[in-house]
């Protein structure tokens, strides 16, 4: 099921919400919660629910399993519990890229369908686990409790990744009102603006030129591009601004996962506005235990490209995306290296030129089928294939006003939404405030009615 499409928010919202706070005692909301969230999933995923479920399973059983056990035999636990998971997440999403790198040499291909979000309830079982090991709490004893953390319908496909400390107390404690349930909707109804009104507008212009355009000139493949980059922050961070919001008004205080990243002036500062949850996942579960930057400078370059690496594995099982991992692991070293230095007594535009082309040229990766056709846009946007024009019907894949929601776009990505601040007339602005959300969630609501939403990009990862 899809934030964006009718049957969510005609249907499945309206009644959750409505189910959840029918209900009296944290016991039965939890119950709503976790019976509404393992329908959300079902609804899409009829047969890998189990996949879920069974992950649910374990982790319950192995996180008490570590907890009761001391020495090396804790030890163990863990690095057992860990296999299992990772094996799973292996077989699932990346049987099938090793199947068609090994049908090259003649052995018969297989093929294994994905659960939906994977990645993302693996991440949150294995944060558990490895805080249970390292006693940052204690094993939670509720099934219930533990099945929602890992099942929560709003941030259960796509992030942003939860850690339990975050939301341990708030399974069993949580403050409901008014205000929090508006500022939640609000936030929701911001996400799904991103969504249905920028993203989604844009992906038939950046699907015309990675998917249709040969040898691309420098306009078009920076037309391209751009659109990208603009598409995918905008659907990303619409979805976690909608799960955000929805956590919210069922009493959850979900972490912010972006924080306007392509004003970066650099690939270092990039990665803590970008992602902000699976940047901090990947330091405190991987950096840091390989040695982070406590050893030579080879040794932290070594854990940078590592981590990296393993970051483009595991948006997905492609050679684009673990050289896109390693392209941003690349800039990092050299960063770490000395570039840093450099950059920050640089004036600013130079390091956000600078970091904003290697995030769209990295982005040219992640988007590409294969390398062949992430090079072919490379050599457009360097101009090897000419200046030209667009070389596109742009009649056919451009909405009217195409180059100004554009430009709107990257004025959003950049600055924000306004922020008024006038103490005269507080309540006015208040107004002001609600009466443009009520316009968005409209605007919104006609798209939607029109067919014209798509799956969030993150869905596939």
């Amino acid at each position: 099921m899809v934030f964006s499409s009718p049957t969510f928010l005609f249907v499945f919202l309206p009644l959750s919400l409505a189910l959840y706070f029918a209900v009296r005692g944290m016991a039965l909301k939890n119950a709503v919660l976790l019976i509404l969230s393992l329908a959300f999933y079902a609804w899409g995923e009829p047969v890998m629910i189990a996949v879920m479920l069974a992950s649910i399973g374990f982790n319950y059983t192995a996180a008490r399993w570590i907890d009761g056990r001391e020495g090396r035999a804790r030890a163990g636990a863990l690095g057992a519990a860990v296999a299992v998971n990772l094996a799973v997440l292996i077989v699932f999403k990346y049987a099938n890229f090793l199947s068609a790198n090994l049908a090259l040499i003649g052995i018969k291909r297989t093929q294994i369908a994905l659960p939906l979000g994977i990645s993302f309830f693996t991440f949150h079982a294995l944060s558990y686990l490895i805080d249970v090991y390292r006693r940052r709490f204690a094993a939670n004893r509720s099934l219930r409790e533990v099945a929602l953390y890992i099942a929560f319908f709003p941030q259960l496909i796509a992030g942003p990744i939860v850690r339990y400390k975050n939301i341990a107390l708030r399974l069993h404690l949580r403050r409901h009102s008014w205000g929090r349930a508006s500022a939640g909707l609000r936030m929701l109804v911001i996400g799904l603006a991103m969504k249905v009104l920028i993203a989604d507008p844009l992906a038939p212009l950046a699907d015309a030129v990675f998917d249709h355009a040969r040898a691309p000139s420098l306009l078009t493949a920076w037309t391209g591009a751009l659109a990208y980059s603009l598409q995918i922050y905008f659907d990303f961070a619409g979805y976690s601004n909608m799960a955000i919001g929805l956590g919210l008004a069922f009493g959850f205080s979900l972490p912010r996962n972006f924080n306007l990243p392509y004003r970066s002036t650099s690939i270092t500062e990039f990665w803590r506005r970008w992602h902000r949850t699976l940047s901090a996942w990947f330091r405190d579960y991987l950096y840091i235990p390989l040695g982070g930057n406590r050893g030579s400078a080879l040794r932290t370059y070594r854990n940078l490209i590592v981590v990296f690496v393993l970051c483009g594995l595991w948006h997905g099982a492609n050679w684009t995306f673990l050289l896109w991992g390693a392209w941003h692991g690349a800039f990092l070293v050299a960063e770490r290296a000395g570039l840093g230095k450099a950059l920050k007594t640089a004036p600013r535009l130079i390091g956000w030129v600078y970091a904003f082309g290697a995030v769209v040229f990295g982005w040219v990766l992640f988007r590409s089928p294969t390398l062949a056709a992430a090079g072919e846009i490379w050599r457009g946007m360097i101009g090897l294939n000419g200046i030209g024009g667009l070389g596109l019907d742009l009649g056919k894949v451009a909405a009217p006003g195409q180059a100004v929601l554009a430009a709107l776009a990257l004025a959003l990505a950049l600055f924000g939404l306004p922020r008024l601040k006038l103490p005269v007339w507080p309540r006015l602005i208040g107004f002001a405030d609600s009466g443009a959300v009520v316009v968005l969630l409209l605007l919104c609501l006609l798209a939607v009615a029109g067919g014209s939403y798509s799956p969030f990009l993150y869905y596939r990862f």
